[in-house]
């Protein structure tokens, strides 16, 4: 009989009380398990370490799977499935298989017959959506945009239209170092009356969630008042009016 496929949520940053982000049954099952698929073996390890382990950490399996591995080394990572034993794919971030590359994994369970179980946990796509203001009964997630500025705007452009058109809210994330550039790039290319939400270090102490419109955001950043989000996650979205 095969196992299990668990989805197991991490947190969206250092935290030292992870029973505010992750459920307890969430931890008690993933201390259970001597089998995971991971980003990073090694970040998984410190998350395992702070969960507590009913095995000694040593004796844990960690398969990785990330953006370097190939399609074909996938149909390995099933094989202690298959053998009977329960699986844990562990997001280095969020929520497995969402903004993740655990989506192939889980796809190729199903073509396998393999259970899938997602497991209660952060997802900072979500809780942007909830704390934004912004319509969530129709949301796109648009990943990482251009980094070429002209690209970018046009990029920007297009979603604003779309969100017109649709009444849909688009979100966005960057690479952190880039966030100011991203905000920049997003009170250039959008009407003054999108409504614009940055939303940075989701479910940390340093969290900051703010909707403004472009207009408003404008006057924030030529008054020097630009969000405190550098080098720090974040998440974009916006709602055209």
């Amino acid at each position: 009989m095969n196992g299990t496929l668990y989805l197991i949520p991490n947190t969206l940053g250092p935290t030292d009380s992870l029973d505010q982000v992750i459920p307890q049954h969430v931890q008690q099952l993933t201390s259970q398990l001597t089998h995971f698929v991971a980003e990073n073996a090694k970040t998984a390890r410190a998350f395992l370490k702070q969960v507590g382990t009913a095995k000694p950490i040593q004796e844990i399996a960690i398969s990785e799977l990330n953006i370097n591995t190939p399609q074909a080394a996938l149909q390995a990572l099933l094989e202690p499935l298959k053998a009977g034993h329960d699986v844990g794919l562990l997001s280095e971030a969020g929520v497995p298989a969402v903004a993740d590359p655990g989506a192939d994994l889980v796809r190729l369970a199903h073509a396998n017959n393999i259970p899938v179980r997602p497991l209660v946990g952060p997802s900072s796509i979500l809780m942007s959506v909830m704390a934004s203001g912004l319509n969530g009964q129709s949301f796109a997630f648009n990943g990482y945009l251009p980094t070429d500025a002209a690209q970018r705007a046009k990029r920007l452009k297009d979603l604003e239209t779309r969100s017109r058109q649709e009444k849909q809210t688009q979100l966005f994330i960057e690479t952190p170092y880039r966030n100011a550039a991203m905000l920049e790039a997003l009170v250039g290319a959008c009407n003054g009356t999108t409504l614009i939400c940055v939303a940075t270090d989701i479910s940390l102490p340093t969290e900051t969630i703010r909707t403004r419109t472009g207009a408003q955001w404008k006057g924030l950043l030529d008054a020097g008042k630009a969000p405190d989000f550098h080098k720090k996650p974040t998440v974009f979205l916006l709602l055209a009016q």
